[in-house]
């Protein structure tokens, strides 16, 4: 049951894809929501809320998915530190993708407010009302905010790489798929 594959599930490979489009939105309605004072600033708060969440209940399913489909193996002639790099940013884009949203909802907890997914549905608080708290998990907000787009930004370099100047399938195991 565990033979080698050269594309990645096609529920993995969706659920990336729809992942990268919500990671990508999310930091830049972040970065509009945290440049902006004008009533545009509810608007992409009332929107990173729920998104933030969604993420979070994605990448549950994605890790469930992950370790339950077979993956393509990196291409043999791939050195160590490369192979040992691809392995701990994937490790990192994980990592980052479960705490953004659980420190983002800590945060609003800890501010006092409700976490809404609408008009009618409320996230009970993960933390109590605090300002020192608040204060402290909206820096590391901020800086996993950064951190992850900074690892994104690998992550999309290090595709490129495989796919325009490696030309080794890799990118290709993740834009289509034959399995």
């Amino acid at each position: 049951m565990n033979t080698p594959t050269s594309h990645f599930a096609p529920l993995a490979r969706l659920l990336h894809w729809l992942m990268a489009l919500m990671i990508m939105t999310m930091l830049f309605v972040g970065a509009g929501m945290v440049a902006s004072v004008s009533e545009r600033h509810a608007w992409l708060l009332n929107l990173h809320k729920p998104l933030g969440i969604a993420i979070l209940l994605l990448v549950v399913i994605r890790l469930v998915v992950r370790f339950s489909t077979r993956q393509p193996p990196l291409p043999a002639d791939l050195p160590a530190v490369q192979v040992l790099a691809a392995r701990m940013s994937h490790v990192l884009l994980y990592a980052l993708m479960l705490l953004m949203p659980i420190v983002g909802w800590a945060m609003i907890s800890a501010a006092g407010d409700p976490v809404m997914l609408g008009r009618s549905l409320q996230l009970p608080g993960i933390m109590p009302a605090n300002p020192e708290l608040f204060a402290f998990l909206r820096k590391a907000h901020t800086y996993l905010a950064y951190l992850l787009f900074f690892t994104v930004l690998l992550h999309i370099a290090a595709a490129l790489l495989h796919g325009w100047v490696r030309r080794d399938g890799v990118l290709e195991s993740m834009l289509r798929g034959k399995d």
